[in-house]
């Protein structure tokens, strides 16, 4: 009886997901954290070797995310600005780049890309609505 398999490239396109959702985790906990996070603090949240915490925060300082390394004891990673976001104006076709690649890395895959995905089709078509990353859910009375 012949076994079941995942070819090589559905494999490839479950780590990049799986990736693209640690970085994203690791943006926000930089994000919202007060002091530096340790890639051992990390790799233990997201349930994933040290080793790949460190490869995730190369890649995403090498895509620009300003990621800054604290030494010493109480050190680790941080991003190097914790004001809040600036508001950001987006064309047309930047906005339909990240829903093109929200749709393909998984629209729903964590709250925060769901509410993201949310607020580029609003923005995008122009419709008031949900807010809240639930497109069956509507703020309007």
């Amino acid at each position: 009886m012949p076994t079941e398999t995942t070819s090589p490239s559905s494999l490839d396109n479950v780590l990049t997901l799986r990736r693209v959702v640690r970085q994203q985790r690791i943006v926000e906990w930089l994000s919202s954290a007060t002091l530096p996070l340790t890639a051992i603090a990390l790799a233990q949240r997201l349930g994933v070797s040290v080793r790949t915490v460190e490869r995730d925060l190369a890649r995403l300082r090498e895509s620009g995310v300003p990621i800054v390394s604290v030494p010493g004891t109480n050190g680790g990673s941080r991003l190097a600005s914790h004001r809040n976001p600036e508001p950001v104006q987006l064309t047309v076709p930047e906005i339909s780049a990240l829903i093109a690649s929200l749709a393909a890395l998984g629209p729903t895959e964590t709250d925060s890309a769901a509410s993201a995905m949310d607020a580029l089709t609003r923005a995008l078509t122009g419709i008031r609505g949900h807010g809240n990353g639930d497109p069956n859910q509507s703020t309007d009375t």
